[in-house]
């Protein structure tokens, strides 16, 4: 983007999104969201918030590189997905997204009560990105995957 291009102009400028996602890959779907004028908002747990503010070392404000560049072009509020009135207020924000992008392991949501069927109920017209290492269905959908466990699975 140049600085002569507003906001309103790029290509998903009115589009809004909500980043539940952890730890890089989904984290980073919403950052490009962003990139491309969307309005994301990031949801972080209140006991620390995202890992990846903690990745590597903290800049002289205190925010490490890794935050920084997943950070940018969102807004962060702070939600407890294991209490009800999260619950409830999360749903709140559902209402009015166009996307969710989520990364928790397979049935977290769910268990939580904010599993596909109750958010497609609140928003009929909701796109749910779920980036998850071994996908929503088939034997090993519960186990965690990240980087290095792909290239171990792989064989690299």
């Amino acid at each position: 983007m140049t600085t002569a291009t507003s906001q309103a102009e790029l290509p998903l400028a009115g589009i809004r999104v909500i980043d539940v996602a952890t730890v890089i890959a989904a984290p980073y779907c919403a950052t490009i969201l962003g990139e491309f004028g969307a309005d994301v908002l990031k949801v972080e747990h209140p006991m620390g918030g995202d890992v990846c503010r903690k990745f590597g070392t903290p800049t002289h404000r205190g925010d490490t590189l890794a935050w920084l560049g997943e950070a940018r072009n969102k807004k962060s509020v702070t939600i407890d997905l294991h209490r009800p009135d999260g619950v409830e207020l999360f749903k709140q924000l559902i209402e009015k997204a166009d996307v969710l992008c989520e990364n928790f392991r397979t049935g977290t949501l769910e268990k939580w009560g904010l599993g596909w069927e109750v958010l497609q109920r609140i928003n009929p017209g909701l796109i749910m990105l779920r980036v998850t290492g071994y996908g929503q269905t088939g034997p090993y959908r519960d186990r965690p995957g990240f980087a290095r466990i792909a290239h171990a699975v792989g064989g690299i």
